[in-house]
């Protein structure tokens, strides 16, 4: 039972939420908002950066690679030094920035706009997810929640195990233009918005309880699954386009 009250968001579960030495000032949704959009103002702003020296003829695939690996260091820090995360969440945001720029610029290159148009699908799911939540048109139920914590990570599971294989020269079915590929990210995609979802819940649970610090916390977590539901969307339509 314990597993059913986590998300497939590292970023909420009840070890960041439970304090026995709780602040004055609490975690409010409209801090959460602000701390988000800055923090996507930074992914923005470094993703034209990038663009920028790769426009002068820089080459940024270290800066990809390095992006990502920062990432993963940053997201492992912030989940044992909690009180850090307003320090560590803008390097996350940064470390994404870098990482989604060479994949937006690798896709742009083979079509031209095709990331602007996966950000106007990943906001239009965005919205659409949380007015499915706020009307309670979906309930977060546990059933729904184990359901989507286990295909979630199921995925994460392929997603390593590809990564580690490709070291040997072994090239996963995931990444290539078959259907079985395609059918894969669909998949991935669907979860991937629907793990908002349990961000939304998680968030409802503990706004105005859970100390004002942990809004970093939260709008980590929402970086997490935004990140990951736009590179889903972009892979997939990118593939999509290879094979139509």
């Amino acid at each position: 039972m314990k597993l059913l009250n986590k998300t497939s968001n590292p970023a909420f579960t009840n070890y960041f939420f439970d304090d026995e030495n709780r602040s004055t000032k609490t975690m409010t949704v409209t801090g959460i908002f602000i701390k988000s959009l800055f923090s996507i103002a930074i992914i923005i702003a470094v993703a034209f950066g990038v663009y920028k020296l790769y426009s002068l003829g820089y080459t940024i695939k270290w800066l990809s690679l390095g992006g990502m690996l920062a990432a993963i260091v940053i997201s492992i820090v912030i989940s044992v030094r909690q009180h850090w995360a307003h320090i560590l969440v803008p390097l996350y945001a940064v470390a994404k920035g870098l990482f989604l720029s060479s994949l937006s610029i690798y896709a742009h290159n083979q079509f031209p706009n095709l990331p602007y148009q996966a950000i106007g699908i990943t906001v239009v799911t965005f919205i659409v997810v949380l007015l499915l939540y706020q009307t309670r048109i979906i309930v977060v139920t546990k059933k729904l929640r184990s359901v989507i914590i286990t295909v979630c990570t199921s995925i994460f599971v392929i997603y390593l195990i590809s990564w580690i294989l490709s070291f040997f020269g072994v090239k996963v079915f995931i990444w290539g233009i078959s259907w079985p590929a395609i059918i894969f990210n669909i998949v991935a995609a669907i979860f991937a918005a629907l793990s908002l979802l349990l961000d939304f819940d998680y968030i409802e649970r503990y706004k105005n309880k859970a100390p004002k610090y942990k809004e970093w916390l939260a709008t980590w977590g929402l970086l997490v699954t935004l990140v990951w539901l736009y590179a889903e969307i972009l892979r997939l339509m990118r593939k999509l386009s290879i094979r139509f």
